[in-house]
């Protein structure tokens, strides 16, 4: 595989740093949007992330609850990094266009997030709300679709690994 030439040191400070910058980016997106939309802090934000994992105690809950899930939070964008990380080599269209990358992963994300991992935690349920879906998405582009798609092609580039068709 060619993924086994780069250092395991160099692979994991990168997958570090772009789960970081996701995870960061998103949150701080949750919390304009939120914000935006209500006029209400972060802090209901990070309840309803905690309430995923504590239920509907999380709403009056410690702010340690709340920070944990912060933490939950990061630990996610982390995983979602990890396996586009992984995958990102072996997929060669994904070299193709970074446009097109971001978006696959903003929508994959957004597939994974809300038909998978919300439905089956203690999150209250959300009806959908087409205009929703497509802001999220949207959303998802900018914190982890292209930071990501960047992040990856250059470390890959770096590695002399990948030859990007079209950038």
């Amino acid at each position: 595989m060619p993924c086994e030439k780069y250092s395991s040191s160099a692979a994991f400070k990168n997958i570090i740093t772009a789960g970081a910058i996701a995870g960061t980016l998103d949150i701080l997106a949750a919390f304009a949007d939120y914000y935006i939309e209500t006029g209400k802090g972060p802090e209901d934000v990070l309840r309803f992330i905690a309430s995923g994992v504590f239920g509907k105690s999380a709403f009056t809950g410690t702010t340690v609850m709340i920070w944990s899930e912060l933490l939950f939070h990061f630990l996610i964008a982390l995983i979602f990094t990890t396996i586009y990380f992984i995958i990102y080599p072996r997929v060669k269209w994904l070299h193709i266009n970074l446009v097109l990358t971001a978006l696959i992963l903003a929508i994959i994300t957004w597939l994974v997030m809300n038909i998978i991992v919300v439905p089956l935690s203690s999150t209250p349920s959300i009806p959908f709300k087409f205009i929703s879906a497509v802001k999220a998405i949207g959303i998802l582009i900018f914190t982890i679709g292209f930071p990501l798609a960047i992040i990856f092609r250059n470390f890959y580039r770096s590695q002399n690994e990948i030859v990007t068709v079209v950038t």
